[in-house]
């Protein structure tokens, strides 16, 4: 019926009538990167009551925010600034002057803050043994209403001297987990205290836990303690500048971070010096500091000059702590909190250092050497617990220090016997320009060290990291590695071999050739090899690895270094050697700009390859697999053999077998080898010889038996129309044979659901787009002469009956539409496209009537079925997909048919009658199509849509 009488279709005269009309279009001065011009009226109204106004026009050639038109040109928030107090406006930009003023000597964002140093410390300096900490009671005596003033305050030093007094019990025998529990509960019941207003309490707590800075028992735990205890400080210290701010706050105005002590009330300011007489009474010296500096901001309320007064005052007071290692910790927490307040004030700091200086001659003293022999302490531990320390101080010296401060500073530890406690921390603070432009120096400064007091490698190893930030001069390179390797070479003990030589690769890498790489990567093995000391060595080596590619990254020249393969011999542990696989692999993907086929890459590429894709078993994540599959498919496409085709294949073939566990990996190189084939097309320019057709179908047949072995369904129907595809283009007519009818047997075993993303869902959908696929490539595959007329049509609309459809999907009337259009283009003289050198059934028919009347049998069976679908969806349920589904099929029948034949042009007008029956058609969509049929009837020969649109009425629904 529909076939019989099919539209002859002229694809060229369609195409031309489609294209849109070209208008010509005078741009004049305008351009779209040219400014626009925007003239703006403004309308000045003279008074309420009079009707006379002024209307002024101004011109502007910047581009103007269209939401200024409606504000006349006024932001309100503009108009309530400008109504404010102008004597306030003064105020604030005073404020805001002497506040940017006031910022340029604020610590900057180049500063390592404390916060940066926390988390190191804390995991470094641990201990196994057990430790004690003192709890106080913290009751609160019962008062009086009556009381008088002066009593409530003798009460509150009775309070305080009571937790001096014993009050207190200790508590021992806590492991380092419970210490630091015991630390966090003090904190906070610190804040606890304070937000019910129990600041005597809060008080006694913080004065507890300074206390515990004075008590050394377990030396190698006291920098965590510190960093512990002085959390609480900086708690206690934060609330209570917090409180006394909230009460500068004005009813109109509250203070700025800069404020001057003349805008500060009388209340605030009696509150703040009473905190500081609290804290004078404590008679401790250790509380008494630690509190006071905890709250040195709070001298801001007070006077201009008073911080500036305090901390000489406490710098001096640290002279009266005989501990040398309590001491520099205290003189490191000073130089914080007057780094945060007042940074400017660099002479406090500098004073600290020179104390410190004075005082380093206590370490070798009786009492220091007596308590390290009680507690089985050597002394290169000992000088180790300092450096957190020293290292702060030291910092804070340096930051944006002019040179001669930091000569001087040198020189005065240069003065020092057995330095290298003070060397070391000055190598770690000062800027690594400053230290790489006197790396000789610093080595000889090294050397006279005396090494039973700091190992001579810490210091070496400093000075490794200052000189991979910073070059030292070029004719001291050389000397600089053969000194430090001298030393680094010796180390017997693997641990602190592998900790120094890590840091000095990177200054190997950097300078130098891959002849001198090769020497400390050797140098290496042979340390780590003995006794598998690899194995307690993985980070480092891995630090190693990364270093190396950052500087190698020429994979040719990289591969070249004799010992690198040798070296990653050494990474036994699986999950260490894939991440370095990893690393590596990376590196290629992001250095290598262009195709390789350099035998030695390929070869160590692919048994890194082959090392990662090894890790993957049952337990292996989803995402890890499509991380290493990605690297790996990385990699092959940056393998080419240029002309060599064969090559390039067997390369291929070799990959498939290396990586048969990875699908995303098999589904690239299918689609590497089918671009084979058609590159091959390209070469040879259709001129197919005996071995090029014969190398074809080998990627042919490489596809044929790979995609079987692929678990998603989608993924093997679209790689068999893929290549089949490639089949045809290439003139491989019974291949892709072979892959059509793969594709049809496999359409029954498609799922109802489907994961997508993780998600099931319906997998109608995406068999449907796979089938429109499908019916534009079938247009062009030609018959074999042995299975009959459209036999892969045939087969296909078989699996499509025989198809287990959703009871309310309507997606198998919709394939059958697509049929009708695949069936309508192959009744034509000439298909709307072709494969080159490919005879489709146009050619090989030439419109032969019993091909077209076969042709017409197919029709007439999927008419059929369209029509007793339609008939079913009758319900009342289904009446909206009744009229969707019948004015998709009259538009059709309007775009393939011949409706000069009379029972099609009935079927048509009924269709139409259809989808308006009972109201679901949407109005503006059958407007829109009867005004389509009118356009086509002024065509030519076309004349006969006028009738058919005289028989499409348009139905109310009112």
């Amino acid at each position: 019926l529909l076939l019989r009488h099919a539209r002859s279709r002229n694809y060229v005269s369609e195409s031309e009538f489609c294209k849109l009309e070209s208008v010509p279009l005078d741009f004049g001065d305008y351009h779209p990167l040219k400014p626009i011009t925007v003239t703006e009226s403004k309308t000045k109204k003279m008074n309420r009551k009079g009707s006379t106004s002024s209307t002024s026009s101004s011109s502007s050639s910047s581009v103007m925010d269209p939401l200024s038109s409606v504000l006349d040109g006024t932001d309100p928030l503009s108009l309530f600034a400008a109504a404010a107090d102008p004597v306030t406006t003064a105020s604030m930009d005073s404020t805001r002057k002497k506040r940017d003023k006031d910022d340029s000597s604020a610590v900057g964002s180049d500063f390592d803050p404390w916060s940066s140093k926390r988390g190191e410390i804390l995991a470094r300096y641990t201990t196994t043994e057990k430790l004690s900490i003192v709890s106080g009671s913290f009751s609160r005596k019962a008062t009086t209403t009556g009381s008088a003033v002066s009593e409530k305050v003798r009460t509150r030093l009775e309070e305080l001297d009571d937790l001096e007094e014993g009050s207190q019990k200790e508590i021992l025998n806590l492991t380092q987990q419970d210490y630091m529990n015991r630390i966090e509960e003090l904190n906070q019941s610190l804040k606890d205290a304070w937000s019910s207003d129990q600041k005597v309490k809060a008080l006694k707590i913080v004065i507890q836990c300074s206390k515990l800075l004075s008590d050394t028992k377990v030396i190698r735990f006291y920098p965590s303690k510190f960093v512990l205890i002085t959390d609480i400080l900086d708690t206690f210290g934060k609330l209570v500048y917090d409180r006394i701010l909230s009460m500068c706050v004005d009813s109109r105005v509250s203070l700025s971070d800069n404020f001057s002590p003349e805008s500060v009330n009388d209340t605030a300011k009696e509150t703040c010096l009473n905190w500081f007489f609290k804290i004078a009474s404590i008679r401790e010296l250790i509380p008494r500091f630690y509190v006071e500096a905890a709250i040195l901001k709070c001298n801001k309320f007070l006077s201009k000059t008073g911080i500036s007064e305090c901390l000489p005052r406490l710098t001096s007071m640290i002279r009266g702590i005989g501990d040398p290692l309590v001491a520099v910790y205290a003189r490191a927490y000073l130089c914080r909190v007057g780094m945060e307040v007042a940074p400017q004030l660099k002479e406090s700091l500098n004073k600290n250092f020179f104390d410190f200086l004075l005082t380093f001659k206590q370490i070798h003293e009786d009492t220091v050497q007596n308590q390290l022999i009680e507690q089985c302490v050597e002394i290169p531990l000992y000088l180790t617990l300092y450096s957190p320390a020293i290292d702060w101080i030291l910092q804070c010296i340096a930051y944006r220090a002019p040179e001669v401060l930091l000569t001087e500073m040198m020189e005065r530890c240069k003065k020092l016997g057995n330095n290298a406690l003070l060397l070391n921390s000055v190598m770690s603070a000062f800027r690594a320009e400053f230290i790489a432009a006197r790396s000789m120096d610093f080595i000889g400064m090294i050397k006279e060290c005396d090494e039973s007091g700091f190992p001579k490698h810490l210091l070496f190893r400093s000075l490794g990291l200052n000189l991979a930030l910073a070059d030292p001069p070029e004719s001291d390179r050389h000397q600089i590695l053969n000194e430090a390797w001298k030393v680094i070479t010796k180390l017997k003990n693997p641990q602190d071999y592998i900790n120094c030589a890590e840091v000095w690769v990177e200054y190997t890498c950097r300078h130098f050739t891959k002849r001198e790489v090769n020497t400390v990567l050797a140098d290496v093995i042979k340390h780590m090899t003995p006794d598998r000391a690899f194995e307690d060595a993985y980070p480092q080596l891995q630090s190693i690895i990364q270093k190396v590619i950052t500087y190698i990254y020429d994979f040719s020249l990289l591969f070249s270094v004799e010992k690198f393969l040798p070296f990653l011999d050494m990474f036994q542990k699986e999950s260490v050697r894939v991440e370095v696989c990893k690393c590596i692999m990376e590196s290629f993907i992001k250095h290598q700009q262009e195709s390789t086929k350099d035998p030695v890459i390929l070869n160590a590429l692919l048994h890194i390859c082959k090392t990662m894709h090894d890790s993957v078993n049952a337990l292996t994540l989803e995402d890890e697999k499509r991380m290493l599959a990605a690297l790996i498919n990385g990699f092959i496409k940056m393998v080419s053999f240029g002309r060599d085709f064969e090559q390039q294949l067997s390369f291929y073939v070799e990959a498939r077998s290396m990586f048969c566990n990875l699908e995303p990996v098999l589904i690239q190189l299918i689609h590497s080898v089918n671009q084979l084939a058609m590159e091959t097309r390209r070469v040879m320019k259709g001129n197919h010889s005996r071995k090029t057709a014969a190398f074809v179908r080998a990627c042919v047949a490489f596809c044929f038996i790979t995609i079987p072995s692929l678990s998603s369904i989608f993924t093997r129907l679209n790689l068999y129309l893929h290549s089949g595809q490639v089949a045809l283009a290439n003139q491989c007519l019974s291949q892709a044979d072979a892959f059509f009818k793969a594709a049809v047997s496999l359409v029954p075993e498609v799922p109802k659901m489907i994961s997508v993303d993780g998600k099931m869902k319906p997998s109608d959908a995406f068999l449907l787009e796979f089938l429109c696929n499908f019916f534009s490539t079938l247009l062009v595959v030609p018959d074999h002469p042995e299975q009959g007329v459209l036999f892969l049509v045939r087969g296909l609309l078989n699996v499509i009956q025989d198809y287990t459809w959703e009871d309310n999907s309507d997606d198998k009337v919709r394939i059958y539409t697509n049929v009708l259009h695949l069936l309508s283009a192959m009744a034509q003289e000439v298909y709307i496209y072709r494969v080159d050198k490919v005879d489709s059934n146009d050619a090989l028919y030439g419109g032969d009537s019993k091909f077209l009347a076969e042709i017409n049998k197919l029709c007439e069976t999927v008419i059929a079925q369209i029509l007793d679908h339609l008939k079913s969806l009758g319900k009342e349920e289904t009446l909206k997909r009744q009229s969707q589904l019948a004015l998709c099929f009259f538009n059709t029948i309007l775009a393939h048919g011949d409706l000069r034949n009379n029972k099609l042009n009935q079927l048509a007008v009924n269709l139409w009658n259809l989808a308006q029956k009972h109201g679901f058609a949407d109005t503006k969509t059958m407007v829109k199509t009867l005004e389509y049929v009118k356009r086509r009837s002024k065509q030519p020969e076309m004349s006969h849509f006028t009738e058919l649109a005289l028989r499409l009425p348009l139905q109310s629904r009112t």
